[in-house]
C-alpha cells in the first residue's frame, strides 16, 4: 500500500511529522482536563482563600456553584470555538481554545485572596472559570474535528483514541500532583500558598500547548473545502443538520453520565459515602483509570476492522448491564472499587474511544465543528454537569437506586441511537454531503 505524502505536514525529508500532530492536539487536551482536575481536588482551600472563611460551608458551597458555571459557559464555546473552526480554521480554534484555558488557570494562580480584598477574590475565580468553561466547550470539538481529519480513514478510530486517553492523563496528573502536594505540605502551606501551584503549573502547561499547536499545519480537508462553503451562514446549516446533532446528543447522553459516575465521581462517593480511606480511594481510581487508558486503543482498530456501530453497541449494552453488578459490589474496601471501575471503565471506553471520529463522520465540512460543539456542550453540560450533584442528592434521601436506573436508562437510550446513525467507518470526510 502506498501512503501519500501531504506536502504541508512533511519535513525536508519527506517524512510526515505525525508526532507533531499527536502531541499538540494530546497536550492541549490534556491541558484543558487537567484544569477541571486540579479544581475539583484544590477546592477545599481555594474556598478558604477567596471566599469569606467565617462561613465554611457556604465558602465550598459558593467554590462548587462556581465549577457548575464553567458548566453553563460551555455551549456558549462549542458555538464561539467552533464558528472559529469551521470559518478561519481548526488550528486557529484550538490554538485560541488553549490560550484562553491558560490565562484561566493564570487568574486563578495569581489571585488575591479574600482577606486582602474581599469579594473581589470571588470575582476573580468566576472570570477564571467563565474563560475556561469557554475554552473546554471550543477544545473538544476542535481539537476531535481537526484530528479526525489529519487521521488516515482507515485508522480514524485508533487515532480518535487519543483524545480521551490525552484528557485522563491530565487528570491523572492532577490528581496525583494534589496527592502529592497535601503529602508534602503542611495545610497551613497548602491554605496559605500551595493552592496556587497546580494553577500555575496548568498556564505553563497551556504556554507549551499553545507554542506546539502554533508549529501545527491546518488540516487538508479544510484547505480543501470550497470558499463559499465556508463563508455560508452557521444558523441554517444548524438547522439543516438537526438531526445530526441530536443523534450527537442521543450518542453522547449515556456516556457523559456514566463516565462522570465512574471515571470522576466514584472515588469521592466510595470515600464520602462508604467510608473509603481517602489515599486508597485515590489508588484504586488511578488503577482504574491507567485500565481505561490502556483499553482505549484496542476499541479504536476495533472499529476500523468490524465498524463504529458494533463498538457502539457492545460499550453502551455491556456497561448498562454491568452497572447494578458493579454498584452493588462496590463497599468499603479499595479492591472492590478498583475491580468495579476497571470493569465498567472496560466497557464506558468502547464509546469513548471512537464518539470523536463518528461525531466528525457526520457533518460534513463546512459545520463539522459548530455541528459537534454545540450539541455536545450542551448534553454535558445538561447531564454530565449535573450527574454528581444528582447522585448525592438521591443518595441523601435514601433513593440511591433511582440514579442507578437514571443513568441506565439513558445508556440505553444511547444504545437505540446507533440505530439511528449510518456505518461510516472509512468515510471519506472531504465528502460534504450529509450523511
Amino acid at each position: 500500500m502506498t501512503t501519500s505524502i501531504n506536502p504541508k505536514t512533511a519535513t525536508a525529508t519527506g517524512t510526515p511529522k505525525l508526532w507533531r500532530t499527536l502531541l499538540g492536539t494530546g497536550i492541549g487536551n490534556a491541558v484543558e482536563w487537567y484544569d477541571w482536575a486540579v479544581y475539583a481536588t484544590f477546592t477545599p482551600f481555594l474556598a478558604g482563600a477567596l471566599f469569606n472563611p467565617a462561613d465554611k460551608t457556604s465558602a465550598v458551597l459558593s467554590t462548587l456553584a462556581i465549577f457548575a458555571v464553567g458548566f453553563v459557559a460551555r455551549p456558549f464555546g462549542g458555538f464561539l470555538f467552533g464558528w472559529i473552526g469551521d470559518r478561519i480554521g481548526r488550528k486557529s480554534s484550538m490554538t485560541l481554545a488553549v490560550g484562553l484555558a491558560s490565562v484561566g488557570s493564570l487568574l486563578i494562580a495569581v489571585a488575591p485572596t479574600y482577606g486582602a480584598v474581599g469579594a473581589f477574590a470571588s470575582l476573580t475565580l468566576l472570570l477564571a472559570r467563565l474563560l475556561q468553561g469557554l475554552a473546554h466547550g471550543g477544545e473538544l470539538p476542535s481539537s476531535q474535528t481537526y484530528l479526525s481529519e489529519m487521521a488516515p480513514k482507515e485508522k480514524r478510530g485508533l487515532w480518535a483514541t487519543l483524545i480521551y486517553t490525552s484528557g485522563t492523563c491530565g487528570i491523572l496528573f492532577g490528581t496525583l500532583l494534589g496527592a502529592v502536594m497535601t503529602l508534602v505540605l503542611s495545610k497551613a502551606d497548602m491554605q496559605a500558598w500551595g493552592w496556587r501551584v497546580p494553577f500555575a503549573v496548568g498556564a505553563a502547561m497551556g504556554l507549551y500547548a499553545l507554542y506546539m499547536r502554533s508549529r501545527l499545519h491546518e488540516s487538508e480537508v479544510f484547505i480543501d473545502e470550497d470558499t463559499n462553503a465556508k463563508r455560508a451562514p452557521i444558523w441554517p446549516q444548524i438547522v439543516r443538520h438537526r438531526k445530526q446533532a441530536a443523534q450527537v446528543i442521543g450518542l453522547t447522553v449515556g456516556l457523559t453520565v456514566v463516565y462522570y459516575i465512574w471515571g470522576v465521581v466514584a472515588p469521592s462517593h466510595a470515600a464520602t459515602d462508604l467510608g473509603m480511606d481517602r489515599g486508597s480511594a485515590l489508588w484504586a481510581s488511578v488503577i482504574g483509570n491507567v485500565v481505561f487508558i490502556a483499553v482505549l486503543p484496542f476499541w479504536g482498530r476495533l472499529s476500523d476492522r468490524i465498524g463504529r456501530k458494533k463498538v457502539l453497541w457492545t460499550g453502551g449494552i455491556g456497561a448498562a448491564v454491568l452497572h447494578f453488578p458493579m454498584t452493588w459490589l462496590l463497599k468499603d474496601q479499595p479492591w472492590q472499587l478498583a475491580v468495579s471501575m476497571s470493569v465498567m471503565l472496560i466497557f464506558i471506553a468502547a464509546s469513548a474511544a471512537i464518539v470523536p471520529a463518528v461525531y466528525a463522520e457526520l457533518f460534513p465540512t463546512s459545520i463539522r465543528t459548530v455541528g459537534v460543539g454545540v450539541p455536545y456542550s450542551i448534553c454535558v453540560a445538561v447531564f454530565g454537569g449535573t450527574a454528581p450533584y444528582l447522585q448525592s442528592w438521591l443518595g441523601s434521601i435514601h433513593q440511591a437506586q433511582m440514579f442507578n436506573f437514571y443513568a441506565v436508562a439513558l445508556l440505553l437510550i444511547s444504545a437505540v441511537f446507533v440505530f439511528t446513525i449510518p456505518e461510516t467507518m472509512g468515510k471519506d470526510l472531504n465528502d460534504s454531503a450529509s450523511v
